[in-house]
């Protein structure tokens, strides 16, 4: 592929990004409308005119998607980046965020690095328990066999 022809297929790419961010902050009959502009997500002015956020953005990586840095904040040049499925998944206003030693995860990510399955910790949580009760309590075996 040329370069020229790819740096189309990126301007088209980015384009349709573009597009949804708009579409998904201005579009009331847009289905996602009630997550983003119906609480408040806006677009920068900057970012109204496309050119500007192609120079802004350009290029994307391969697989990568648009995320706002503040989950609560504008789509502008300060406050997104291109993130990994993983990355924005984390980055969701239902997530739970827990201490591990210094360092603030989500309780998915902790569960990950210490070998536990999640929803139980979820559950206990959820329960009352503290953080350090239900990541050490042991499970009965019936439900490691479920998680299994």
């Amino acid at each position: 592929m040329s370069l020229q022809r790819y740096r189309d297929k990126e301007r088209r790419r980015l384009y349709w990004v573009w597009w949804e961010m708009k579409r998904r902050c201005t579009g009331r009959g847009n289905p996602h409308f009630h997550n983003y502009g119906g609480r408040g997500i806006a677009v920068c002015k900057r970012w109204h005119d496309f050119r500007n956020f192609l120079a802004d953005m350009s290029p994307r990586p391969e697989g990568m998607m648009l995320e706002r840095k503040d989950n609560n904040g504008p789509y502008s040049p300060k406050n997104c980046k291109w993130a990994t499925r993983k990355e924005q998944n984390s980055n969701r206003r239902n997530c739970i965020y827990v201490k591990d030693g210094k360092e603030r995860i989500t309780l998915k990510e902790l569960c990950r690095r210490r070998g536990l399955t999640y929803r139980p910790i979820h559950k206990r949580l959820g329960r009352g328990w503290s953080l350090q009760k239900a990541l050490s309590t042991p499970f009965p075996k019936a439900v490691e066999a479920k998680s299994a």
